[in-house]
């Protein structure tokens, strides 16, 4: 492919990009295929001469769309979304044609900066100390291990990079029975072993309950064990719990343990000056991570992590080869001794576009409007006499389920729920998920989706009642 044919078929790939988001509420949300079936209509070996572009955008369309679950769909209701918008996806295609690789300072002074900067606006943003210091990473999950591994080199003085664990094996991590799987996968990855993971009780509204965490530290201490590190969550995965920061903070405090915060979705939320009650207790965090990938409108992959110990990080993290070393070292952030990734993408370009297209008040605007519209939802399920919420709405997330008034038994509408759920996403016409609330199937709708409006909100909830009006006619 040549300058000339790049360009027309450039235009010819944003023209398809520009008519699949306006169209894309019209494709199943998820995706109908079989297991494998992509797979075997794929050639089995690859091709040993060049094929025209119109061959490959052909089987683009046949082959692959059909097997895409669209994340960008205002029916897409599942997980937490993956958002997108019009000035990330353009940015997005910029850093594409940059394709830099943005690792040190020399290799981009301006990714560098940028990335800086971009971090800077969103500690004011969000309301969050602005003496911390921010870097980019690709997923809450590898911020997690980020700071998992910052909190073992710190308490072990750094002695476990240089000479392995000697001395140093009982190590115990705390984070609530609610808190997500990434946390169990660092403590994995970061050689603790996941029997040292503690995972603490929650309460009625599935937080984590400080005395129970207060508690077990105790109880390692007088064992002989050495506790090292809490994981907090800001919004766990299933229910969006909310844990007590300020109490959870002054337990750490006290004896001296690294406190992690998990804010990966509801983060976001921070914008919204009301919802800063979350982050009580903020300046005696350690470490604290969001996701604007989740609900700021901005492409997957971009994590903002932040930390009050940026010493701490990069003892942990920095090794310095011959072929890295620079007359700019010192005097600007290198970003490849910020986390695990030597090679880094420059993610900062797209939050950029997002933040000065939107503004700080659009954004706020949009996320209101999410949480209005979920404020609706949940009044609609309190009103239904055959549906009920499993736990309090927390922002954008509703979690109930299908409880007919003669039905009482666990199991059964366990079942039931679960068939509910599945004949809707078979659909195509929504997609949702599901989580357990204390045992019970229950239901998740998560309304954020970028260009999410009422009517599709609607329009979900009355094929969630004509489901299960047909699921019940058939097992009650």
């Amino acid at each position: 492919m040549d300058s000339k044919s790049f360009r027309e078929n450039a235009h010819r790939v944003v023209d398809w990009m520009a008519d699949y988001l306006e169209n894309v509420e019209k494709f199943p949300v998820k995706s109908q295929v079989a297991p494998r079936e992509i797979f075997d209509r794929l050639p089995a070996e690859a091709p040993q001469e060049g094929e025209s572009f119109d061959t490959i955008m052909e089987d683009f369309t046949t082959l692959i769309v059909p097997g895409i679950t669209h994340w960008q769909s205002p029916k897409f209701f599942a997980y937490f979304p993956a958002n997108s918008s019009y000035p990330s996806v353009l940015a997005e295609m910029l850093t594409s044609t940059l394709a830099a690789q943005c690792m040190i300072w020399d290799t981009s002074p301006a990714a560098a900066e940028l990335e800086e900067k971009v971090l800077n606006w969103l500690k004011t943003m969000l309301g969050l100390p602005q003496s911390w210091n921010g870097a980019i990473q690709d997923s809450a999950s590898s911020a997690t291990l980020v700071a998992v591994l910052t909190a073992r080199e710190k308490y072990s003085l750094y002695n476990i990079n240089e000479h392995g664990f000697k001395g140093h094996d009982n190590y115990r991590i705390y984070c609530s029975t609610e808190t997500h799987s990434s946390v169990e996968k660092a403590v994995k990855i970061a050689g603790l072993g996941r029997s040292n993971l503690v995972k603490i009780d929650v309460d009625h509204q599935l937080a984590m309950v400080p005395e129970k965490l207060k508690e077990a530290i105790e109880r390692d201490i007088d064992e002989g064990n050495r506790p090292i590190c809490v994981v907090a969550a800001l919004g766990t995965t299933g229910t969006v719990a909310v844990d007590p920061l300020h109490e959870l903070a002054d337990i750490c405090h006290k004896y001296n343990v690294w406190l992690h915060v998990d804010a990966a979705y509801a983060g976001s939320a921070l914008i919204l000056p009301e919802y800063r009650w979350m982050i009580d207790g903020i300046d005696s965090v350690d470490s604290f991570v969001f996701n604007p990938h989740k609900w700021l409108f901005t492409n997957f992959d971009c994590s903002a992590y932040f930390v009050r110990d940026k010493e701490a990080l990069l003892q942990t993290f920095e090794i310095l080869p011959e072929y890295l070393k620079t007359a700019s070292r010192g005097q600007v952030n290198d970003y490849r001794d910020w986390g695990v990734q030597l090679g880094r993408r420059f993610r900062a370009l797209k939050l950029w576009f997002v933040i000065r297209e939107y503004g700080v008040k659009g954004l706020q605007a949009t996320l209101k409007h999410h949480i209005h519209i979920a404020r609706e939802m949940e009044n609609a399920v309190l009103e239904h006499p055959d549906f009920e919420l499993m736990t309090q709405r927390m922002l954008n997330v509703i979690c109930f389920r299908y409880h007919p008034r003669e039905c009482n038994d666990i199991d059964f509408l366990n079942k039931m729920n679960e068939k509910i759920l599945q004949r809707v996403n078979k659909s195509g016409k929504a997609f949702l998920t599901h989580t357990k609330v204390r045992g019970q199937y229950t239901i998740r709708m998560v309304i954020g989706q970028t260009r999410v409006e009422k009517r599709h909100v609607t329009e979900t909830w009355e094929l969630l009642q004509e489901t299960a009006q047909q699921v019940g006619d058939v097992l009650l």
